[in-house]
């Protein structure tokens, strides 16, 4: 199967040990990139970037430039998976997070009829409702559940 792993970027480490994971279980799968080309055309880390965007105003263009291609490049990444699997960890003492990026590519799979599964429960958020409609499968973990 085809797998799009969406979640926070706070979580690439995560993703990166889901995406070795299911590649070993035979699974395709793409994440975020792990390198972004900040405003002087430098590579920096993803995490570095999320640092320093969390810490900008929207005055800086080129910030906000790369926010737009990244949001971009992984509706791509959901538009070619089969499936999407959303880490949905523990952020900002909201168990089980998932933020507005992950939502929109919640709602991508959803529009493009791609199944949807949630590593952990779907969290107490006052768009729970939407993501029920949604219909995703929690698998708790379980990555034997990613049919």
């Amino acid at each position: 199967m085809k797998i799009t792993i969406c979640g926070s970027i706070a979580f690439i480490d995560e993703m990166q040990i889901l995406k070795n994971k299911l590649e070993n279980l035979g699974h395709e799968v793409e994440i975020p990139p792990l390198e972004i080309i900040d405003g002087s055309g430098e590579k920096m880390s993803v995490k570095e970037f999320y640092s320093i965007r969390k810490k900008s105003d929207e005055t800086i263009k080129w910030i906000w430039d790369r926010k737009e291609q990244a949001i971009k490049d992984h509706f791509k990444k959901v538009k070619w998976a089969d499936a999407i699997l959303v880490l949905n960890n523990d952020k900002n003492g909201i168990l089980n997070y998932i933020g507005g990026n992950t939502f929109l590519e919640i709602g991508i799979a959803f529009y493009c009829n791609k199944k949807i599964f949630l590593f952990h429960p779907i969290p107490e958020i006052s768009y729970k409702e939407e993501i029920l409609g949604m219909s995703p499968m929690v698998i708790n973990e379980d990555l034997s559940l990613i049919v």
